[in-house]
């Protein structure tokens, strides 16, 4: 990971799907964030998958969607579909996952109430997210979407590209915490941000704050 010493105005982020960590961890530190949604929409990305852990380890919650200009389609233009299917897979593994965690119960239907929700864009659920997590975090950040494509110049503030499933972090030293299955797993860094608040509660700004620290200092 590239990033500035002093803090930088503005990070350039693609869009996502419950982020993980280190997404929040970077708006964390910026001054505003930009979002991206003029891009030319990529494969196997965040921008509509999760990760968290369940009882067989990892999984990864993926959204279907729909491309309406093929392999040229913008992400603002890509959709949701077999909403039925995925939402009931998605919220099933969610309960699965952590309803035995120390602040499931605090938190749950903050998340529920997203998915009763009829979506029919990607964007417009993602930024329903991140608002909400934004909100439950208390980060309070000024959130803007491009008009146009955003050239590739600036490395120290564009994540759009490395915050990937396929692209290992920078950061390597997360801190570790108690997570649902500890008893049987090692620690899995760097999940969706939703193992942080489930399992950490009020605590889970604090441990935002230590990682958008150690970004800073990198």
């Amino acid at each position: 990971m590239t990033c500035s010493n002093n803090k930088a105005s503005e990070l350039i982020l693609s869009t996502a799907y419950f982020p993980n960590v280190e997404y929040f961890a970077l708006i964390n530190l910026f001054d505003g964030v930009m979002i991206d949604v003029n891009e030319t929409f990529p494969k196997q990305t965040y921008r509509n998958r999760c990760s968290i852990l369940t009882a067989n380890g990892p999984l990864n919650l993926v959204l279907p969607v729909s491309k309406p200009n093929g392999n040229k389609s913008l992400t603002k233009d890509v959709t949701i579909f077999d909403r039925e299917k995925w939402h009931l897979n998605h919220t099933r593994a969610i309960s699965s996952a952590y309803s035995t965690s120390p602040f499931y119960i605090h938190y749950i239907d903050e998340f529920i109430g997203i998915f009763d929700n009829k979506w029919d864009n990607l964007i417009d659920l993602n930024t329903e997210i991140i608002e909400r997590i934004l909100t439950i975090l208390e980060i309070s950040k000024n959130i803007n979407y491009t008009d146009n494509f955003l050239p590739v110049e600036n490395t120290h503030s564009d994540f759009r590209f490395a915050i990937s499933p396929k692209v290992k972090s920078d950061l390597t030293s997360f801190d570790e915490y108690t997570q649902v299955f500890s008893d049987r797993y090692a620690f899995f860094p760097n999940l969706s941000v939703l193992d942080l608040i489930f399992n950490l509660g009020p605590r889970a700004k604090d441990y935002l704050d230590n990682v958008s620290n150690k970004i800073l200092n990198s």
